[in-house]
């Protein structure tokens, strides 16, 4: 049958009677005192040949209560000791064992561990678990540690095979936390924390501003490690595939050391921004953004639903506040000018698809101003024979700054979509249907490309603050294309369908309304973009109806707030 050793080594040591069970002290790695029920037998392990064990019937039948207790006892000693080969093979998984028992010492960081077994019921063992987390990160930085205190258990089952008692292997041995999969890690807790500010050095908050919590979220993936602060230190639990199948997300289980935020000044306006906020509150599915024209700096931006940033991520089809980008485009190849007649029938084919216009109306006789002012569809669908695939996303490219996903913001942003099309698809872009994607921020840019002649690209974080480079247009529009968009907007902002939104807000002022058809929706999305002397705005209601009547309230007063 072989020969016996001790479990605990070269010293042999006297149990104490600790109430009602024996007291193991245990040598080498860990040094520890953990209780264990029984005597001496318990901490002997029977080694066999291979050729015998080949040769012995394979055990079954229930466990008995010394098989549990001493399998138990083996696994625990080993595992308190450091000896990973020797806490694995008391397992019926040994080579899942090993990685995760190695990456609790080696990846989670865990020192002087004390296991204390509790009282057994069945093949079921609790026992708890004492050590200390200790982290240094780089060559001569400071160390941290933090007491560890925590319970699990294991259950002995018969091994496969021999039938020889073992511990079922599972993950949330080493800690009930862990699935299969997942392992146990101390380091620094992802980015450091951003404190951010607004353009006068006052703090923001998704407290203060609900809204941008996950502008906050960006300006910390983006900035955490440049802005001067520090990551914190925690142990925590990094799921595996099969955790993160279920939708399971990692989880700190101890913070060593909190992080140190480092700052980050941004372009928002704390006045106009509480503004903003107050604009969409109470509101469904509402977004605005309001920018400094001249120079690109985002002033304010909301959302009504804080859990997605539509105002920056949104991709929603703009409807009709895409004319202003047709527009410059059709007056550029000569195919329209504003106080020339210009066709706007009740319907117009082409492609195979039949356009028409809101409650089918049609101007007779009319100019392409009064078409602009009234958003016509049919005036501009009428144009799609005389364009190319490739004129409307040219046009969105070079003089708008948009459709190239380069834009440089500071935080995530999404920055339009005019793809390429043929066919019905092509005319449907012109009147911002089809395959042209926008959101707030977008459509506030586009204005306050016709406001100042140029494109700025947006920004929430100066490039001064990291040396990044803005995206730019590589051309402007011609001073007698700019200056008939212009009055465009503008007579579309006194007497046409943003007239009754606009009312109020003096000054030099150009506006565009739209409404864009989503399938499955009973109402259309409501948008409307509009400029006030250096301010430039824009938004969106979806499901809303009308963008005169639901988003162009919300612009109008962020234009007049903006003074």
């Amino acid at each position: 049958m072989g020969s016996r050793r001790a479990a605990t080594g070269r010293r042999r040591t006297r149990p104490a009677l600790i109430g009602g069970v024996a007291a193991l002290v245990v040598g080498g790695a860990g040094v520890g005192a953990w209780a264990v029920y029984g005597g001496g037998a318990a901490a002997e392990e029977t080694a066999r040949s291979t050729s015998a064990a080949a040769r012995e019937k394979v055990k079954s039948g229930p466990l008995t209560a010394a098989e549990v207790t001493t399998t138990a006892q083996r696994f625990l000693t080993a595992w308190q000791r450091g000896d990973i080969a020797g806490a694995a093979a008391a397992t019926d998984d040994a080579g899942a064992a090993t990685a995760l028992l190695t990456g609790y010492a080696k990846d989670a960081r865990v020192t002087d561990v004390t296991l204390t077994a509790g009282t057994p019921a069945g093949a079921k063992v609790p026992f708890s678990v004492k050590g200390t987390v200790r982290y240094r990160g780089e060559a001569g930085g400071e160390e941290v540690g933090k007491p560890l205190a925590y319970d699990s258990a294991l259950t002995v089952v018969r091994r496969a095979g021999d039938g020889e008692p073992a511990v079922g292997w599972r993950a949330s041995v080493v800690h009930p936390e862990l699935k299969d999969g997942d392992r146990l890690v101390t380091g620094e807790a992802g980015t450091p924390p951003v404190k951010a500010l607004d353009r006068d050095g006052g703090e923001i908050t998704a407290a203060k501003y609900p809204s941008l919590g996950t502008v906050l979220d960006g300006l910390r993936e983006k900035y955490g490690k440049k802005a001067g602060g520090a990551a914190g230190i925690e142990l925590r639990v990094v799921r595996g595939k099969e955790s993160k199948a279920a939708k399971a997300s990692d989880k700190t289980l101890l913070e060593l050391r909190e992080g140190t935020p480092g700052t980050v000044r941004t372009t928002l306006d704390p006045a106009l921004q509480s503004a903003a906020e107050q604009q969409v509150a109470g509101k469904p599915r509402a977004s605005v953004v309001l920018l400094r024209a001249s120079t690109g700096e985002i002033l304010a931006v909301a959302n009504s639903g804080h859990g997605f940033n539509t105002a920056f991520q949104g991709s929603l089809a703009p409807g009709s506040t895409m004319k202003v980008i047709t527009s410059s485009l059709l007056i550029e190849k000569g195919l329209a000018s504003v106080d020339e007649q210009h066709p706007c029938p009740k319907y117009f084919s082409y492609g195979g698809w039949k356009f028409q216009n809101d409650d089918e109306f049609e101007i007779k006789n009319g100019t392409f101003r009064a078409s602009f002012a009234r958003s016509c569809n049919t005036a501009f669908i009428s144009q799609a024979p005389e364009l190319e695939n490739d004129d409307l996303t040219r046009q969105a490219k070079e003089v708008f700054g948009l459709s190239m996903n380069n834009w440089s913001v500071g935080v995530p942003t999404f920055d339009g979509s005019v793809p390429v099309q043929s066919a019905a698809p092509m005319a449907a872009s012109l009147i911002g249907q089809g395959g042209v994607r926008m959101n707030p921020l977008n459509m506030a840019s586009v204005s306050a490309t016709v406001r100042t002649g140029g494109f700025h690209q947006p920004y929430l974080v100066a490039p001064s603050v990291d040396g990044r480079e803005l995206a730019t247009a590589s051309r402007t529009m011609s001073a007698s294309t700019l200056g008939q968009l212009r009055q465009l907007m503008s007579y579309t902002a006194a007497y046409g369908t943003a007239a009754e939104a606009m009312a109020g807000v003096s000054g030099e002022v150009g506006a565009k309304t739209g409404s864009a058809e989503v399938d499955g929706q009973e109402k259309p999305n409501g948008w409307f973009t509009a400029y006030r002397g250096d301010l430039a705005a824009a938004g969106v209601v979806q499901q809303g109806g009308h963008g005169g009547e639901t988003a162009g309230p919300l612009v109008a007063a962020l234009l007049k707030a903006g003074g």
